[in-house]
């Protein structure tokens, strides 16, 4: 059976395999389209499985909010290389998982991996691009935030991505952003002093106390010391103390009551890939 141009064009629009990979399938499955797709994806999963143990460390962080703007989700996408990383065919793919996370807000990764994309499970359609790219694929990381409003940023180059939840709806769109955007560009580690983890707070104390320690500070006063380091800890790495990067003579507490009063971030997320 002579297989033709639009036989193939077809399979590639179906499958996303190349022209080449489309033909011979095509070929070995005797011009049978639903063999031909089995055939493919087969491949798919074969090299999948031959990559298993590859690293994927490249690929893109991606965020999106709901039309409503009260939900966000955010995904990792990895591969092996930035090259691939870069294809705008991988970003759509990509993006397209995303857009079904926002669309069904499946509970956690393994839910989301369970969906069906176009008719199919979202994992099996992972590991089928594998075997159309040539690398090994990973939907690492979704997360989802829920609020009054959410925000959401992704940095140039899809290396990074956050999520911003505030206590208040229909905030200003470029506030929602420029907070958005601290998060991205200042990695807070948590949104404000009380929700800094326990266990650091008492690594933050106890670092104050050896250096004022080690400053010959007497022993009585270590405690008080290392209580002041651990407030500028706190200004530095909480997102509502740090400094405004686009005015540092406000606080984002600030920037955000002076918006609109009682206006708070009241949880974020935020995934990089850069190093």
């Amino acid at each position: 059976m002579a297989i033709t141009a639009a036989d193939v064009s077809k399979l590639r629009k179906s499958t996303g395999a190349g022209m080449m990979d489309c033909k011979k399938a095509l070929t070995e499955a005797e011009g049978d389209f639903d063999k031909a797709v089995e055939i493919i994806r087969k491949k798919g999963q074969a090299i999948a499985n031959k990559r298993a143990d590859r690293e994927a460390t490249e690929g893109v962080v991606l965020a999106k909010v709901t039309a409503d703007k009260t939900r966000g989700a955010l995904i990792v996408l990895n591969c092996e290389t930035d090259f691939v990383a870069k294809n705008e065919s991988y970003v759509d793919f990509a993006m397209s998982i995303l857009d079904l996370a926002i669309a069904e807000n499946p509970a956690d990764l393994e839910a989301l991996k369970a969906l069906e994309l176009n008719g199919r499970p979202v994992a099996e359609l992972v590991s089928e691009q594998s075997g159309v790219i040539g690398e090994k694929l990973d939907l690492a990381a979704y997360e989802v935030i829920s609020a009054e409003s959410v925000s959401a940023y992704i940095h140039a180059g899809n290396k990074l991505a956050t999520l911003v939840a505030f206590n208040q709806a229909d905030i200003d769109e470029q506030v929602g952003k420029d907070v958005a955007m601290q998060a991205a560009a200042m990695a807070p580690v948590a949104v404000d002093a009380d929700s800094v983890p326990a266990d650091v707070k008492e690594k933050e104390l106890e670092i104050g106390k050896d250096m004022a320690r080690n400053e010959g500070k007497p022993e009585a006063m270590l405690e008080k010391i290392a209580m002041g380091r651990l407030n500028k800890f706190f200004k530095e790495n909480t997102l509502m103390e740090q400094a405004f990067v686009k005015d540092n003579k406000l606080t984002i507490k600030q920037y955000l009551d002076n918006t609109s009063k009682g206006l708070k971030a009241v949880d974020f997320k935020r995934y990089t890939l850069n190093n």
